[in-house]
């Protein structure tokens, strides 16, 4: 398995994160709503879903994220915009074909139309790249707005196009979102949780995870399924799976506890199966998959 390439990411204190300040109702109407929305979500899965989280793109966003000093939150937000955007633009673009077929593409020849939506994408995927990290640089309150030496008049477009697309519907929860909540959480329900430590590692775990996205959820899916080559059938049912924040929330952060120190681990496990009603099994089989991964990565 080829190696991932990490980058250096701006610590906990340079967000000035402070756990423990949150009180418990609070917490709790921020718990219930990101778990409805996620239940939603997996509700509505697309197709297309995942497809924009591919490794390249990931590392580019994030070392993107990295060379500008924005905080980590900026670059998941960034490729949840970059998703959202290009399955809603590749739809609207689809749907044209009936009304109004695009230059040089036949309605009657679906496989030169979708040649041309992928020439479409390749050309301006770098720019909608950027557009939605300077999007999603405007929406953290830890980072300015942040500038390229692109042409304005492209970017302000792209920018347009995306906010347009998405009917300027941007406050989607990211995977940082559900960790850090999941973490304020853990150390209201158990004071000797050490979650400012765990909180530092989370932050490299979920960066492995998703630079190494596809490899670890096609083990995940190959350990449910004990398949070792799962069906088509199969792999669409798991797709929900990929998708699911609260599940990578929890293994991250049990990931996290395991590293920090295996004897405390598990009552961790059983305290975020408490919180989310996730059974410990899941959580661990997440954990397992995971950490063999990075166990494998490190011997490389």
């Amino acid at each position: 398995m080829a190696t991932s390439t990490m980058v250096s990411l701006p610590t906990r204190e340079q967000r000035n994160l402070r756990f423990g300040l949150v009180s418990l109702d609070i917490l709790t109407d921020i718990l219930s709503n990101l778990n409805k929305r996620n239940k939603s979500n997996l509700e509505n899965v697309s197709d297309l879903c995942g497809c924009l989280k591919e490794r390249r793109i990931v590392e580019c966003v994030f070392l993107l994220c990295d060379e500008l000093g924005l905080n980590p939150v900026v670059g998941y937000q960034a490729i949840e915009i970059l998703e959202r955007f290009t399955a809603k633009y590749i739809e609207d673009l689809i749907r044209s074909q009936k009304g109004q077929p695009m230059q040089g593409a036949s309605s009657e020849d679906p496989e030169n139309y979708e040649d041309l939506i992928f020439q479409i994408l390749k050309k301006k995927l770098f720019l909608f790249i950027l557009s939605s990290i300077q999007i999603a640089s405007k929406l953290d309150l830890y980072s300015n707005a942040v500038s390229y030496s692109s042409s304005k008049e492209q970017l302000l477009d792209s920018e347009i196009l995306i906010l347009k697309t998405l009917n300027f519907n941007l406050n989607v929860p990211n995977p940082v979102t559900y960790v850090e909540t999941l973490l304020e959480v853990l150390g209201h329900n158990e004071a000797t949780v050490p979650v400012a430590e765990l909180h530092h590692l989370c932050v490299h775990v979920l960066q492995f995870i998703y630079l190494q996205r596809e490899t670890i959820y096609n083990s995940l899916l190959i350990s449910a399924t004990g398949c070792p080559n799962p069906s088509e059938e199969q792999r669409a049912k798991f797709v929900s799976v990929t998708q699911d924040l609260m599940l990578l929330g929890v293994g991250v952060i049990a990931v996290a506890a395991f590293i920090h120190h295996i004897s405390t681990w598990e009552k961790v496990v059983e305290e975020l199966t408490g919180i989310t009603g996730i059974s410990s099994q899941s959580i661990v089989d997440f954990a397992y998959v995971t950490l063999m991964h990075i166990t494998k990565t490190k011997s490389m």
